[in-house]
């Protein structure tokens, strides 16, 4: 069954039209009769012998947050449905407000309950998860928007080039004519992979201006994101940038898409989604910028399970377009100023080397074709 991930994968987003993109493996030599499908999978289940052996420790905000911790989720739970094994999620003690403590006494329980792979979502997980992968040397630890640490194989850092789907993301969106844009994002202007994904949006929207020569105008924002949460306080920023002309928003923070979508259903203007394909929670997204994270889930855990774990326990693997492993949902999305041909071309660049696209988001500025407003 693991041999055949790549095409398992595949199946999986043609029935489901998820919002993740496969990473590539070896050639399947034979098909799954029937897909599985992640919201079919409850989320949680009863072991007979009361462990479980593969565990998912969330980031802030919501499990089903339709985004960061959910995609995450639904690889894990994906991976031990076919695979016959046990699952179980812990959210660390106080919410928004957890510490490095409340962190670790979610991983320690996992392990405590049997858990022989716990993956952890979120760069907050750093501190805890040394500590946790120290203690337990027996379990594996999938961190996913994280590192890895010297001294420490059972932990493989996984990463994503958020910059390069956030600039596909830039660039489609102006080359459907808009022109006043505007980025929410989550972590408070701290989560790099946030901030990877705002810079490269930022660079995308500029490249299509000089193409087009046309004059961007973006808001650019953290207020209100730093708990990853819907607030009235984030829908009425939303709201007020909608009103002043700004077209469409970037909604770069898990559950901050409530309040971003609302606001621009309330004045009929556009989102773009962030990690997964969001197209299916409002009718006002017109495409998300979406990164692989149900799929690297499963490809790192089908390591933990097939003797290859070395291949990334004690390394960084950063994924990109080279990877499959970011991109825009091509089957979703609502554009009409940009083609799908177009759209594969540039990615096919991306993947070249044609296109340099900068992951030093401190590099952050206006350029000749785009003022960029820093809203505080």
């Amino acid at each position: 069954m693991k041999k055949y991930l790549a095409l398992f994968l595949c199946l999986c987003m043609m029935v489901a039209l998820c919002s993740t993109m496969a990473l590539a493996e070896e050639p399947a030599e034979e098909a799954e009769e029937a897909a599985l499908i992640a919201d079919d999978i409850p989320d949680e289940m009863t072991s007979a012998d009361g462990k479980y052996e593969l565990a998912f420790v969330t980031d802030v905000g919501q499990l089903k947050d339709k985004s960061f911790n959910q995609g995450t989720f639904d690889g894990v739970k994906l991976f031990a449905a076919a695979n016959d094994l046990s699952y179980k999620y812990y959210q660390p003690a106080n919410g928004d407000q957890a510490t490095d403590d409340d962190r670790y006494d979610a991983m320690k329980a996992a392990a405590d309950n049997g858990a022989k792979v716990i993956v952890c979502a979120g760069f907050m997980q750093g501190n805890a998860l040394a500590k946790a992968a120290a203690e337990f040397t027996d379990v594996k630890f999938v961190f996913v928007d994280g590192w890895s640490f010297e001294g420490l194989d059972n932990i493989a850092g996984i990463a994503f080039k958020e910059e390069q789907c956030g600039y596909l993301a830039g660039y489609a969106t102006v080359k459907e004519g808009f022109t006043k844009l505007g980025f929410c994002g989550g972590g408070g202007g701290t989560n790099p992979a946030c901030c990877r994904y705002g810079y490269g949006f930022v660079q995308g929207a500029a490249a299509a201006a000089e193409e087009m020569g046309v004059h961007v105008e973006m808001n650019y924002s953290w207020l209100y994101g730093s708990s990853f949460s819907a607030s009235p306080e984030l829908q009425t920023l939303a709201n007020g940038w909608y009103e002043d002309g700004t077209e469409a928003i970037f909604a770069c923070g898990g559950s901050m898409f409530a309040s971003i979508s609302a606001a621009a259903s309330a004045n009929d203007c556009a989102v773009i989604g962030v990690d997964v394909d969001q197209s299916f929670e409002s009718e006002t997204v017109i495409t998300s910028a979406m990164k692989g994270l149900s799929d690297s889930v499963i490809w790192a855990l089908t390591k933990a399970y097939d003797g290859t774990w070395d291949e990334i326990g004690g390394k960084d693997s950063s994924l990109g377009a080279a990877e499959n492993a970011v991109g825009l949902p091509v089957a979703t999305w609502s554009l009409t100023g940009w083609t799908v041909e177009e759209y594969e071309a540039m990615l096919a660049a991306i993947i070249a080397g044609d296109i340099e696209i900068d992951d030093d988001y401190a590099n952050l500025a206006s350029t000749d074709f785009l003022t960029l407003n820093i809203v505080e």
